[in-house]
């Protein structure tokens, strides 16, 4: 089944069912449907197609307008289910403890599972018929074009699809195996019994996630180290049960990984996108070996914060204070200023989405924390969810997350339906890339010091955050699915302990860098991306390469912009590493890596010539 991409840091939305919000700050789920009967009858059409599409089992190679016509047949009850699951999911997102709008999410899951089953056959169905006589159907009839990739696809992954009946068990344990995942999604996002502290002015503040975001970066020290006892203790008394829905995931992709004839869950991940083992394996030795340059930033943060003892706690606070809000209004005029370099047709399209309610942008109470983008509706619009704060960190995210939303209107606008998905390896290109140039506009129209401390603060910490921290990320995450690979258990407490010596590696905790507390290494089980297997290395690739797009873009004209959209029209039509190689960045060599390092030690360099002229 073609993938529905979610783009996020987490997830989330909007109003009430169907009811269109005019405000600025809202999203507009009536260009969906326009209610939940809207809802309700396009399901049923969908239940006529899908009766139709099991007459297409046997049929495939009958001819090529047969098979034409059912990958057609296939690609719009696709369409269709995406549309249906899109408003399912954000109705839900918008309010998660709201009944009526979870029930509507698990239905559209059932069709999800429906959907899966009665695709079961096409698979196995174009593997028998074999590359010879599927070639042979694609020569006779030139509206086949659009299938090749996909054809490809499935033609190349022979080794590792079942049988029709094999494939058909497969599809219907789908909806029976997602259990971990809405175990997770509910205790942390609706039920957890958030805490309250009374901060040093007075201020009682309920810590959850949103707030703790928000408040860990508090000037006053005693009052961080509040806020993270509080927010990661109520965690902490969860850890128990955050190991046990992990771990299921985990035993999850091992079997799936054996089932389908992988040597580990790794193999299994990269494959869906073609992606050569080289590409994380050397992203882990890269970053490994450059952790000095973490350090560095680490010692430096330490300097201007007064801090001698640097702690966990320090990590979030601006290198500059700064009184200055980015009201939403001047965060979206900041983010078309500065993706002007990808031309007028790029910032108009976002002009567009603007006016036309495309984003959820202020947090709410029961609203899913964090920011995603979901562009699968293809003939409506993407739509875009976020928790803005008023501040830089919101400005920037507001940049990515809009980053995401173009990248799905230029490939549904491109690419039809069945090649306008597009692999998060790519998907995050395309929002690193905007965060840079965000960060380049922003030090270009700094009039202080003290302004170009702020912004080159926030691009050290996007650095630490977009690549140091995903990357250690994905080294956690290869060493417990590895460790479940090999017939390992793994309890809430293994899973900390284990994430601890990772913290402290990679923060420097043995050579004085930073002290890391034991409590802390709960946070493993907060990390959402844990629950989408092997995702998140691809923000740091994607930091890696949208790096050296954005200096092309900066620097060039025409052919670079052209080049470097080129990638965001072309959706799946190719794989995905090819794509990015063939426009200059190889992702498997320590090159653009190395850029990162460079331009990192660039910018600590700056702040220190900054601080010796005072």
């Amino acid at each position: 089944m073609k993938k529905l991409i979610l783009i996020a840091l987490a997830a989330l939305i909007c109003a009430h069912a169907g009811a269109a919000d005019t405000s600025a700050e809202r999203w507009n789920l009536a260009d969906l449907y326009p209610n939940r009967a809207g809802w309700d009858a396009d399901a049923q059409r969908l239940d006529g197609q899908l009766g139709e599409f099991g007459r297409c089992k046997g049929q495939l190679g009958q001819s090529a307008a047969r098979l034409r016509a059912c990958l057609d047949l296939n690609a719009d009850l696709l369409k269709r289910y995406a549309r249906l699951s899109n408003y399912a999911s954000q109705l839900n997102d918008e309010d998660t403890g709201l009944a009526s709008s979870l029930d509507l999410k698990q239905r559209a899951d059932l069709i999800g599972s429906r959907v899966d089953q009665a695709s079961a056959f096409l698979a196995p169905e174009l593997l028998g018929l074999g590359s010879v006589k599927v070639g042979a159907l694609l020569a006779r009839d030139k509206g086949l074009a659009i299938y090749r990739h996909q054809l490809d696809e499935i033609l190349r992954a022979a080794p590792h699809t079942l049988n029709a009946q094999g494939e058909q068990l497969v599809a219907a344990l789908g909806s029976a195996t997602g259990a971990a995942q809405a175990v997770y999604a509910t205790l942390a996002n609706a039920d957890m019994p958030w805490p309250s502290v009374t901060l040093s002015d007075g201020s009682r503040v309920r810590i959850d996630p949103a707030a703790y975001t928000k408040y860990r970066a508090l000037d006053n020290r005693a009052d961080r180290k509040l806020v993270f006892d509080a927010f990661w203790g109520a965690w902490k008394q969860f850890e128990h049960t955050y190991g046990v829905t992990f771990y299921e995931m985990l035993k999850k992709d091992s079997a799936y990984a054996k089932l389908r004839n992988y040597p580990d869950s790794l193999s299994a991940a990269l494959d869906s996108n073609r992606l050569p083992p080289a590409v994380y394996d050397m992203l882990i030795a890269q970053t490994n070996a450059n952790l000095p340059t973490l350090h560095r930033y680490f010692k430096l943060r330490a300097k201007i914060l007064g801090v001698s003892d640097m702690q966990y706690i320090d990590i979030y606070p601006p290198l500059v204070n700064s009184a200055h809000s980015y009201p939403l209004e001047q965060g979206v005029s900041m983010m078309l200023a500065a993706v002007a370099p990808l031309g007028p047709d790029y910032v108009g399209a976002m002009r567009q989405g603007l006016a036309q309610h495309w984003m959820d942008a202020y947090p709410r109470a029961r609203k899913r924390a964090g920011a995603y983008m979901n562009g699968t509706a293809y003939d409506v619009h993407p739509y875009l969810m976020l928790n803005y704060n008023d501040d830089y960190e919101s400005v920037s995210t507001l940049a990515h997350e809009w980053g995401h939303a173009l990248h799905s209107h230029l490939a549904n606008k491109t690419q039809p339906f069945i090649s306008a998905d597009y692999s998060s390896f790519v998907a995050e290109i395309a929002s690193t890339t905007n965060e840079v140039l965000l960060l380049e506009h922003a030090l270009a129209q700094a009039k202080t010091d003290d302004e170009r401390l702020l912004y080159l603060g926030s691009a050290l910490e996007s650095l630490r955050l977009t690549f140091f921290r995903q990357a250690m990320f994905a080294d956690f995450e290869r060493a417990v699915h590895a460790r479940v690979d090999k017939g390992e258990s793994l309890t809430g407490e293994a899973l900390s302990a284990l994430y601890c010596e990772t913290l402290r590696r990679y923060h420097g905790d043995a050579q004085g860098v930073l002290k890391i507390d034991p409590l802390y290494a709960i946070e493993w089980a907060y990390i959402q991306h844990f629950y989408q297997r092997f995702y998140v290395f691809q923000y740091a690739t994607s930091i890696a390469a949208g790096s050296l797009f954005a200096q092309q873009l900066l620097a060039g004209g025409a052919p670079e912009r052209e080049r470097y959209l080129n990638i965001l029209r072309a959706g799946v039509s190719t794989y995905p590493y090819e794509l990015v190689k063939a426009a200059g960045v190889d992702l498997a060599s320590p090159a653009p890596y190395q850029a990162v390092f460079a331009r990192m030690n660039r910018i600590m360099d700056e702040i220190e010539k900054i601080r010796a002229r005072r």
